[in-house]
């Protein structure tokens, strides 16, 4: 029997892990947009093991208000497959934050890809959203399950200002490399989240399995990019923001990568399910404006003893997480090895309001595109854009998550039928970014100038 018939969905959203520490800073902010006038989120359930921790999570997102009696509590579990399909017959969209996901992932997503329930997810972890496309996308596809992993901190904020950096670039000029450099800012001590170190420990010792995973897949076409890549230094002292900046393996280059791998592919990006003529337009306006650059992170701070914090983290992360040994050690000493930042306990809600991050996005490239042909290959423009916003984990991931959440109830007829995408491509032509702007999250473009030589 196909499962997709047994989908008779009694709610709207389902939010997966909603008593973990993000999960209910997830809540919370869904329940700003529960049963409003102009929200498509109408019925709302938290799932997960424990039915006490769920309704505690609710009492607490609730905050001061009594916790709302339109809410039901479900039971499931990411071990417990018959559970997850029945999750999956009650929701139009899952809303998944048990992490890490290269344990807890999967079950989930072939869950909705099997049912046609839609999914987003706040991995941060390219091996399992790599995989996850490898083994669900043509499933997806053909029972209208749209399945989309880095809707959180990664890589909402690096897909969206990427694209946002690029549209600045106007005919005849083109860009050639584009940088993010991320700061992040607190007026108190804030220890980062546990499951998100244990997530990069995972991801650092299973490396190998997502270089194999890329050997074993047909090759995909490479975006064209005018100019050839610039060689930048691993650490550099970056005047234009006044920060020391160190380059770092990102989720978010991966994942940039991939939505601009799939815009090669399909250069007027993804057709909706039912669009109008109108949004057909719009749709393939927004992306013949978007140029693919090289793109890569950076992490800043503002002392080099800071940068050395974060090599000392590189390097404990690099060397330990190889051996079994090694990853327990990190796992029970996460505050040691971290140098303190990260810690089991979550922060407390005073430390997560004094958190706020930047990121500057220096794209470079020609002021002509025709200079490239011309064999001039030293870039001579230079646009500066940054997003900026509240604390990563806990607010801003809430805040896009749940953005694009309500996009995909309220505008799921002009989104692709199925499959497995980056959220740049399935959100990036949308109103989100008009919507984390509502929600405290800023676009601004800093500079546009002539590089002088």
């Amino acid at each position: 029997m196909d499962p997709t018939q047994n989908r008779n969905p009694v709610y709207d959203i389902v939010i997966l892990g909603a008593s973990g520490f993000t999960g209910k800073y997830v809540v919370r902010e869904a329940l700003k947009f529960l049963q409003t006038p102009s929200s498509p989120l109408k019925s709302l359930a938290l799932a997960g093991r424990n039915p006490t921790r769920l309704t505690q999570s609710l009492d607490w997102a609730s905050r001061p208000n009594p916790p709302p009696s339109s809410v039901d509590i479900l039971t499931a579990d990411t071990s417990d497959p018959d559970s997850l399909r029945r999750l999956c017959t009650q929701t139009k969209l899952i809303l998944n934050c048990v992490g890490p996901f290269r344990i807890h992932g999967d079950p989930v997503v072939a869950a909705c890809a099997d049912s046609g329930c839609d999914y987003l997810d706040i991995s941060g972890e390219p091996e399992f959203m790599e995989r996850m496309e490898a083994k669900y996308h043509e499933r997806a596809e053909e029972t209208g399950s749209l399945i989309v992993s880095a809707c959180g901190f990664d890589s909402i904020p690096a897909e969206l200002c990427l694209l946002f950096n690029s549209k600045q670039w106007e005919p005849p000029s083109v860009p050639n490399q584009i940088e993010a450099y991320l700061a992040l800012e607190s007026t108190k001590k804030i220890a980062g989240n546990f499951g998100t170190y244990e997530s990069a420990v995972l991801g650092v010792a299973n490396a190998e399995k997502l270089k194999e995973l890329r050997r074993s897949r047909p090759r995909k076409p490479r975006p064209s990019i005018h100019g050839p890549p610039a060689k930048g230094p691993t650490l550099e002292n970056q005047k234009k923001i006044g920060l020391w900046a160190l380059k770092l393996p990102s989720a978010d280059a991966v994942v940039v990568r991939r939505t601009l791998t799939t815009l090669t592919e399909k250069p007027h990006g993804l057709p909706g399910l039912n669009e109008s003529p109108d949004q057909i337009l719009k749709r393939e306006a927004f992306w013949s404006a978007i140029k693919p650059a090289h793109f890569g992170v950076k992490i800043t701070s503002k002392s080099l003893f800071g940068i050395f914090r974060y090599v000392t983290l590189g390097v404990s992360l690099g060397l330990l997480s190889k051996f079994s040994f090694g990853r327990w050690l990190l796992l029970k000493f996460p505050s040691v090895f971290s140098l303190g930042w990260f810690q089991k306990k979550g922060p407390s809600e005073e430390e997560v309001e004094s958190a706020t991050f930047k990121m500057w996005f220096i794209g470079r490239g020609y002021s002509e595109e025709s200079l490239v042909s011309e064999g001039k290959t030293k870039p001579d423009m230079e646009i500066i854009t940054r997003i900026s916003g509240p604390e990563i984990g806990y607010i801003t991931t809430p805040i896009a998550l749940v953005q694009c959440g309500l996009i995909v109830l309220g505008q799921r007829e002009s989104l692709v039928k199925g499959g497995v995408y980056t959220p740049g491509i399935v959100f990036g032509s949308t109103d989100i970014q008009q919507r984390l702007e509502d929600n405290g999250i800023s676009f601004e473009v800093i500079s546009k100038n002539k590089i002088q030589d």
